[in-house]
């Protein structure tokens, strides 16, 4: 009565071995990539994360001082110059956006949320102007809202 169950997970185990020694070798007849070289999958989401270069800058700093800030609004909205910094983010703006930041690094997510709550909270006004270019259905706005009443609603 055992034998039969032994033999079927013997059998499961040599399957496993096989695929693994079959995937280890060979891919389609290419042979393995050696072990130098990233695998293709993180090659691909290493080329899909926005630069960090600028992870750095100091955003305190910006949304407290008025002048920088609407210099950074005004780039963003095309009416003015753009700094390196600045014109990154608006190249990458839009795919942030489509992407709800999947590509972002973690500095980047942490400060696209702080520039946003201030913006919403602080400055409607500003917030509307660039909702209509970035995000007219008001994704992040809605969002944000729906997770402020929440942690208001708390005890």
């Amino acid at each position: 009565m055992g034998q039969p169950g032994f033999r079927r997970a013997i059998g499961h185990i040599s399957l496993v071995v096989a695929l693994m020694c079959t995937t280890c070798f060979q891919v389609e007849g290419l042979p393995h990539p050696p072990t130098t070289t990233p695998a293709p999958m993180m090659e691909r989401m290493v080329e899909q994360a926005y630069d960090d270069k600028f992870d750095n800058v100091d955003l305190d700093e910006i949304l407290n001082q008025e002048r920088l800030l609407i210099n950074y609004i005004k780039c963003l909205e095309g009416t003015g110059p753009c700094t390196p910094d600045a014109k990154m983010l608006k190249e990458i703006l839009p795919d942030a956006i489509q992407t709800d930041c999947t590509k972002c690094t973690e500095k980047q997510r942490y400060g696209a949320e702080k520039v946003t709550r201030h913006l919403i909270d602080n400055r409607p006004t500003d917030w509307e102007r660039l909702e209509k270019i970035y995000d007219p259905e008001g994704t992040y706005r809605i969002k944000y809202q729906e997770m402020k009443a929440k942690a208001n609603a708390e005890p």
